[in-house]
């Protein structure tokens, strides 16, 4: 398995290509802008692009999938709730000229090579932000950051929601998964439990 990040865009939003060396294939998740370098790390990396997901619907991390489609002719997967929003052209939300190709299901697996990706509903920040966990990783979005939760003043927002998400969906992962936040730094579960305060009672 290898990992390769990338911060794109004006509000420098993390987007991830995970390859399974095995076999070659990869998924991009949350390609949000700067295509080109996208492209470049997509095309360094040599690998087959097998899906492109997407954590939620804000344009900072849906920016550039179509074009990522376009040129790997792979299938483009969100959140349907998300998905409406974008069609309401709600603001912060994203647009596509075309719809996606995949409405994920809760728990919902992908198979990338030897890798199985499964998928967390976690709503909150917006009513249809998942969370990816595969091995001992886990793609939170805008949903967990270090230290932090995710805004939930966007239309759609629900702080009750995000935490519940948080609570009770990604703690309920081992402590030494992997946090690899939509924004800013990784931590591990294991931290967040111990040092986010809106995970105290």
């Amino acid at each position: 398995m290898k990992l390769r990040k990338l911060t794109v865009g004006v509000y420098a939003a993390n987007c991830y290509i995970l390859s399974d060396e095995d076999t070659d294939e990869c998924v991009v998740i949350d390609p949000g802008a700067d295509l080109e370098d996208v492209i470049n790390a997509i095309d360094d990396s040599k690998c087959k692009v097998k899906y492109i997901l997407l954590t939620h619907g804000h344009a900072d991390h849906t920016g550039a999938s179509e074009q990522v489609r376009s040129r790997y002719n792979a299938p483009i997967g969100i959140n349907k709730s998300d998905y409406a929003m974008m069609q309401k052209k709600e603001i912060m939300y994203g647009t596509m000229s075309k719809e996606p190709d995949i409405y994920f299901k809760d728990n919902q697996i992908f198979e990338i090579g030897n890798m199985k990706l499964n998928v967390i509903f976690t709503p909150g920040h917006t009513p249809g932000g998942v969370s990816f966990f595969v091995k001992d990783l886990v793609f939170t979005g805008d949903t967990l950051f270090q230290g932090s939760v995710g805004r939930t003043d966007f239309p759609g927002g629900d702080f009750n929601a995000i935490i519940d998400s948080v609570k009770n969906r990604l703690m309920a992962l081992p402590d030494d998964t992997k946090v690899l936040p939509g924004h800013g730094l990784k931590s591990s579960i294991g931290k967040e439990k111990i040092y986010n305060p809106f995970l105290s009672d």
